[in-house]
């Protein structure tokens, strides 16, 4: 299985190979090879920065000679005429860089702004936002890392790391219990350490599976902030609990008060405007 570390390079390769082809033949002709100079990164709207560390392997992907001087940190929080760093170099391989990374900070800190802002409707609860796996393909890692910097918590990371029993795995396998013992004699036989969610429609599928045992973590799909409130007292603290479906800004706090440990929010990476900013030349 790949690391992390390698995914995103992979992620880079890719992203310059669709953006860069033969060459940028626009640089390169009305840009000097030996040309030095200096570009610095503008904030053009509030928000919260991600991507920081990502922009120096972008950078240092086309020229490692490149420096950074780095003010403001990811997770940190931005206004609009701020400068988060500057970088100097090679004016070529400046060029070459922007684009690829301002398309990655500004999604990453779209979405760490995003998540800063649910997870701040939130304040003085012990419930956490959750993202999902609703994220652009490729670029989950980057994604998933910039809900952790806006003060969100990773689910899973993909379907290798926990199992999570949904409606159609209940379904398919002709029951809750059936689903669930399954999922049990899989780990045991294919000695796999995984924590087993499942994904409950009614406060009788949570009896049967508390009954049954076996799980971490219920998740209590498409419930209302009142049912939410009836499920968690029926749990009890025995296992993790979340919330998921239809659940909005406007909302959350509603569910968090009911006593959730957890809220999964597929906005926080499939519905966000990326964070507007600029890479100039100074």
């Amino acid at each position: 299985m790949k690391t992390k570390e390698e995914l995103i390079d992979q992620l880079l390769d890719l992203a310059f190979a669709e953006d860069l082809g033969d060459g940028d033949h626009t640089t390169l002709s009305t840009i000097p090879a030996d040309a030095m100079g200096r570009s610095r990164l503008i904030i053009k709207e509030d928000g919260i920065l991600a991507g920081v560390d990502i922009a120096e392997k972008v950078l240092h992907k086309v020229d490692p000679s490149i420096k950074m001087e780095v003010f403001i940190h990811d997770g940190e929080e931005v206004k609009k005429g701020d400068v988060a760093f500057t970088a100097e170099g090679p004016v070529r391989a400046l060029l070459i860089a922007e684009r690829t990374m301002l398309n990655i900070m500004q999604r990453m800190s779209g979405v760490a702004t995003m998540t800063r802002r649910y997870q701040d409707e939130l304040k003085g609860l012990h419930t956490r936002v959750l993202d999902t796996r609703k994220t652009t393909p490729g670029m989950r890692m980057l994604e998933k890392e910039a809900v952790k910097i806006g003060g969100g918590t990773n689910h899973r990371i993909g379907l290798f790391d926990m199992i999570l029993i949904k409606d159609n795995h209940i379904d398919f396998a002709g029951g809750i219990e059936k689903a669930i013992k399954r999922a049990d004699d899989y780990c045991r036989e294919n000695g796999k350490n995984l924590k087993v969610e499942v994904e409950v429609r009614s406060l009788d599928d949570i009896r049967r599976v508390l009954a049954h045992g076996g799980v971490d973590r219920i998740m209590f799909d498409n419930f209302t902030p009142e049912q939410t409130k009836e499920a968690v007292a029926l749990v009890d603290g025995k296992v993790e609990t979340e919330s998921s479906g239809g659940i909005t800004i406007e909302n959350l706090r509603q569910y968090g008060e009911a006593g959730v440990d957890f809220i999964s929010v597929g906005a926080l990476t499939h519905s966000v405007k990326g964070l507007d900013m600029s890479f100039k030349a100074f």
